[in-house]
């Protein structure tokens, strides 16, 4: 089954790719909330599909099309023995200072989701450089 959603008109196009920032408070109220608020905050998502149904939206204060969306793989490193292909990992910031590190930005960086659970799809063969020694893989996931 896929995630759906709502987009205001302009953003509901196939192909069309956002980072779910969860509801504002005008949603608690709307009726629509338990098809728009699923996804997952700090995800990534691309628009699947467009459905022909629209439904009034507050937040844009305009019509909402119902879209399809999966998604998005994103690079990661996780530790090396969690890194297999298929399986789940729970990923959070892990706490480090070097900036000067080449995969700060997926390991510490304000960009990695506290405890947020990942599905793995591909493992690079190399190690992933770690400036503080911890032993790591990159991965894609979802």
């Amino acid at each position: 089954m896929a995630d759906i959603t709502l987009l205001a008109v302009g953003e509901a196009r196939e192909g069309f790719e956002f980072v779910y920032q969860g509801g504002a408070p005008v949603c608690r109220t709307c009726p629509y909330r338990h098809a728009c608020l699923t996804l997952d905050m700090g995800r990534k998502y691309s628009v699947t599909k467009v459905r022909p149904v629209t439904h009034p939206c507050a937040l844009q204060e305009s019509e909402a099309h119902v879209v399809e969306v999966s998604a998005v793989p994103r690079s990661l490193v996780v530790d090396s023995r969690s890194a297999v292909e298929g399986s789940s990992v729970e990923v959070t910031r892990y706490p480090c200072r070097r900036l000067d590190c080449p995969n700060w930005w997926i390991c510490a960086g304000p960009g990695v989701a506290p405890k947020q659970r990942f599905r793995i799809e591909h493992v690079e063969e190399a190690p992933a450089e770690c400036r503080i020694g911890r032993t790591l893989k990159r991965v894609d996931a979802v």
